[in-house]
């Protein structure tokens, strides 16, 4: 998936606070950017790293920069939570996943009171699938999920473990932002229930599919797929804390929204 607009370079300073963090320009200004990503995002929101920031011209955004990419290590990791289910959709479109190859998408499906990221359907196939973006490593390389509690995407297990139910096959997607993973585990060192709901989700018959992406500059596209481990919970390995949920949302509230720090003005 291409960005349809140019990214500024700069320095991440600081993050501010998890809606907000500091970065220095290549002009040696310092701006304040709006972050879309409030996972902990322990091993990306390093002070010194590059990173790579979009600009817009609406006059009525309290923050006119949005922090999109950070570069760890050598690897660009694309933070923004909010492009990963139409990195996923513009792979459907072009049947690069191939356990989904021909099936058509629905977003923001409506199933109860719950909004299901995709219905996909097919010949005498229909799929629920909830879409996962992440960016946190273990010491071997492997990618974990989540990288602070998400009662959120606990929430979205039980959902899809219900749908099953109703005779909808059911399937999560981990999109995994750090194309030098070598496999997916959930996190269960930061957030056990939801490993153990995942777990428990699998064998009620929930699928799992995890691929990770490549990222540059310019463009993030899906790479391969990875193999997902659901062995019981190992010991921690991965430089993230736990978060309180109520303090670090895994999810961003509208980007228009009053209540977001970049928000209308009132």
């Amino acid at each position: 998936m291409k960005l349809t607009v140019p990214l500024l370079k700069g320095t991440l300073v600081q993050r501010r606070q998890r809606f907000l963090v500091d970065v220095k320009l290549e002009d040696e200004s310092i701006v304040t950017a709006h972050t879309p990503n409030t996972g902990a995002m322990a091993q990306c929101a390093v002070a010194g790293y590059p990173v790579l920031l979009s600009r817009s011209d609406n006059p009525w955004r309290q923050y006119q920069f949005t922090l999109e990419r950070i570069q760890v290590g050598d690897h660009w990791v694309d933070i923004n939570p909010l492009r990963a289910n139409r990195i996923v959709e513009e792979a459907l479109h072009l049947n690069r996943i191939g356990e989904l190859a021909g099936l058509q998408a629905r977003p923001e499906f409506s199933y109860g009171e719950s909004r299901i990221d995709f219905l996909l359907e097919g010949e005498r196939k229909k799929i629920l699938m909830e879409v996962k973006s992440v960016t946190l490593l273990d010491e071997q390389g492997v990618a974990c999920f989540p990288d602070a509690v998400t009662l959120r995407g606990q929430k979205h297990l039980r959902e899809l473990r219900k749908a099953l139910q109703s005779g909808y096959r059911c399937l999560a997607f981990f999109l995994v932002q750090r194309d030098e993973a070598c496999a997916f585990r959930p996190a269960d060192h930061i957030d056990p229930e939801y490993g153990r709901l995942l777990r428990e989700a699998v064998a009620a018959g929930v699928e799992i599919l995890s691929y990770k992406t490549n990222t540059t500059e310019e463009e993030t596209v899906l790479a391969e797929s990875l193999p997902v481990i659901l062995d019981q919970p190992q010991p921690e390995t991965a430089e993230a804390a736990p978060a309180p949920p109520d303090t670090v949302p895994e999810s961003l509230p509208n980007q228009e929204d009053s209540s977001s720090p970049n928000g209308v003005k009132q």
